[in-house]
């Protein structure tokens, strides 16, 4: 069967300055070494049995898998499968208003998606499962990002790409039909709603109380705004100028917010969770609806150096530090499914725990929202969509090394609720010493007192645990001890700026698939620029995700305990969503024989996830259930009995009501759920068995005017390109490559 999207319209199947004809014996021998270093990592974290290793082994393995992917693999989705066309004009280019879509240099939108994808599930995820020891764990976050996160994250940027961006709801029911495509739209505005309050969520227990993260933080605000200025009309173009005077400006606000801690202006940035609520709604809101250039896209590229910085610096300290992972590669936990972090077997919930590490469908969202409107070229799809996607993946190897290098009983005691250990050194090391691993009360007081914090127990959430592991690595390398304090409290600054990012992001996505909606009924609504729509749809989107952040940071059983199982199986549900898309986008366009590329990832995610959503709805376990614990409570309600913890009948109803409608919810998108992936089975089977009969919603080809290379750094043959369109005359539209 022809292919509809190439007939007549691909000019070109590979990144211009691909080289051709057979590889070097240099490059043979250095990709042959790179294999071996990811091998000899992955067989030693294998063949352990009980002593302890250097986490410089899982370190070796994750990257050279990486290497080897984004090499090979990554380039054969790219070229064969999708056959990206370099002299195609994408919708940034064709539709450029300055507002939402804005051709945006390749080094500064790998900066914004990546910011915008890397929010809390990288962070938070693999700190929850390493419960379950660092094996079962490591292994999905590597070869999950390989064959799935990252495939569904390029996938989907390229097909929404060719459809002027369109959301990824939008491209569903274009696309499968009116039935899925209409569930599709549901589920995945609703599930956008509770990844966006669990990512603020997150923010808020971070911020909550620290002057040092909130000043921080809040200057990354201005600092963004000048940026974009500089980009805009000061010196446009001069991305690596405006990159020095962002860095140095990022962390003189970071070293500022320690002096501001310490001075008379400590108590104007003191907040509680509830005015944290309030400025969040606000922020998003803004960042929502100005223009992309003004703050979001550099306040994102600001973002990533912050990211990506630190976390190269944690690398290179496990380098240099060798610490040993004190997890064991796999606890009892696992098989019991009893854990007091998280309760549930390994399958399916340690896959669901992780999220975003290996698999993330709200990076489909981002990749089908802000960023195909703002791509130069097709082919910087591998780099943007691929790439950013491995890089968060690295992100979640590290924080599941900083899980494993402190001790296990440190780890259980911070994890724990305060309804398992209870509230005292005394107690918590008793229960710790119950789960099979021995603390000292004197060893849980002097690790509290190493950071300067009152108490470590039931801080729950992941990310305390993973400012301890930073702080550990850190320290052994610059500081010594007594800097310990220094690197946790920089690691929580650092963790709140690092899902900032995802906020202010996903909120303009939101808004663009209520808008996509909305379109449906009120066609001005599909100009996503139109401002009674921009201003309504965002308020809209704000308000429905600020209602769970209130009721989240209000939960007595804590929000981050009740919502992130939701937020786990929502994202990887949609997920599901995205990858069924691709799926039939392959089909209908004539790949068939790829259709595998996405379809196998298809199917284990729905498997996974839908076997969690049934667990969570219909287990009797009041800590697996939702319904199984709203019976609980009530009947503790009807007779007039407060169980622990909550502390009296309101907080009890409130209980109630959140297990009911997270139980609801949980029900109600797996249906939705269903109901896409049939609707995208019959039109995959209609497509094969009368291929005349598939259309593709995707634009008419344009020839491009832009030249932009296609990764990080140009090659000889695109450095030729670029010097020849800088020749030519540039009111042509040429866009030439920043000179710095």
């Amino acid at each position: 069967m022809p292919e509809p999207e190439a007939t007549g319209t691909q000019r070109d199947t590979a990144s211009p300055g691909t080289p051709s004809g057979s590889p070097s014996p240099k490059s043979i021998a250095v990709w042959v070494l790179v294999g071996l270093v990811g091998a000899i990592g992955w067989g030693v974290l294998a063949l352990s049995r009980g002593e302890e290793i250097s986490a410089a082994w899982l370190l070796a393995a994750a990257l050279g898998s990486y290497a080897i992917a984004y090499r090979f693999y990554a380039r054969f989705i790219a070229q064969r499968v999708l056959k990206v066309d370099a002299t195609r004009a994408t919708p940034a280019e064709r539709l450029d208003n300055g507002v939402d879509f804005h051709p945006t240099d390749r080094r500064v939108l790998f900066g914004h998606h990546f910011a915008a994808v890397a929010g809390a599930g990288p962070l938070v995820g693999p700190v929850l499962a390493a419960q379950m020891g660092y094996l079962p764990g490591t292994i999905w976050i590597v070869a999950g990002v390989i064959f799935a996160g990252a495939v569904q994250d390029m996938v989907t940027l390229f097909f929404s790409t060719r459809r002027d961006g369109r959301s990824l709801g939008q491209m569903a029911r274009d696309e499968i039909g009116p039935v899925g495509g209409a569930a599709a739209l549901v589920a995945v505005f609703a599930i956008m709603i509770i990844l966006l309050a669990v990512l603020a969520l997150v923010i808020v227990n971070a911020l909550a109380h620290s002057p040092w993260g909130v000043f921080s933080i809040g200057m990354t605000i201005p600092i963004a705004v000048f940026m974009g200025f500089y980009l805009r009309v000061l010196r446009p173009g001069r991305v690596t100028e405006v990159s020095l005077i962002g860095v140095a400006l990022l962390l003189l606000a970071i070293v500022a917010g320690g002096w501001v801690a310490e001075s008379s202006f400590a108590g104007t940035f003191t907040l509680e969770k509830e005015t944290l609520v309030i400025w969040m709604v606000v922020y998003g809101f803004l960042a929502s609806v100005l223009p992309v250039w003004m703050l979001l896209a550099p306040r994102d590229y600001l973002s990533t150096f912050m990211k990506v910085g630190t976390i190269a610096l944690l690398a290179i300290g496990v380098v240099i530090a060798m610490p040993t992972l004190k997890m064991p590669s796999v606890t009892d936990f696992a098989a019991r499914g009893d854990g007091p972090v998280f309760a549930g077997s390994m399958f399916p919930f340690v896959f669901i725990t992780i999220a975003c590490g290996a698999l993330s469908g709200f990076h489909a969202l981002v990749s089908s929202g802000t960023t195909p409107k703002m791509i130069q070229k097709e082919t910087q799809v591998r780099m943007i969509g691929y790439g950013a996607m491995l890089t968060e993946s690295f992100v979640a190897v590290m924080a599941i090394i900083a899980a494993c290098i402190i001790e296990p009983g440190l780890f259980f005691a911070v994890n724990s609720p305060p309804g398992i250990i209870g509230t005292t050194v005394e107690s918590a090391s008793q229960a710790v010493t119950n789960f099979g691993f021995a603390i000292s009360p004197e060893a849980l007081t002097q690790a509290a007192k190493d950071v300067e914090e009152a108490s470590l127990l039931s801080r729950t959430g992941g990310a305390p645990t993973f400012a301890l592991g930073m702080s550990e690595i850190f320290s052994s390398v610059m500081g010594g001890a007594g800097m310990k304090a220094f690197w946790y409290h920089f690691a929580i600054m650092f963790e709140a700026l690092f899902i900032l990012t995802t906020l202010d992001a996903g909120t303009r996505v939101g808004r663009f698939m209520l808008q996509d909606t909305l379109g449906n009924v009120h066609k001005s609504f599909k100009d996503v620029s139109w401002k009674p729509g921009v201003w309504f749809a965002s308020a809209i989107v704000v308000g429905a995700w600020g209602y769970f952040l209130w009721v989240g940071i209000k939960d007595p059983l804590g929000g981050i305990n009740q919502l992130f199982p939701l937020f786990g199986i929502a994202n990887q549900l949609l997920a599901a969503v995205a990858l069924a898309v691709c799926t039939t986008l392959l089909v209908k366009s004539g790949r068939l024989k790829w259709a595998w590329v996405t379809g196998v990832p298809l199917v284990w995610d729905a498997t996974v996830t839908l076997t969690a959503s049934y667990q969570k709805v219909f287990s009797d376990d009041v800590k697996v259930g939702f319904f199984a614990q709203r019976d609980k409570y009530q009947a503790g309600i009807d007779a007039d009995k407060v169980i622990a913890p909550a502390k009296n009948m309101d907080d009890m109803h409130t209980v109630v009501t959140n297990a009911t409608v997270d139980g609801v919810l949980c029900a109600l998108f797996a249906a939705l759920i269903i109901v896409v992936l049939a609707d995208a089975l019959r039109t995959c089977l209609k497509a094969v068995r009368d291929p005349g009969t598939a259309t593709l919603s995707e634009v008419p080809w344009t020839e491009s005017k832009i030249v932009a290379p296609a990764g990080l750094i140009a090659t000889a043959e695109e450095r030729a390109q670029l010097a020849a369109a800088a020749d030519r005359d540039s009111g042509g539209g040429q866009v030439k490559e920043p000179v710095g």
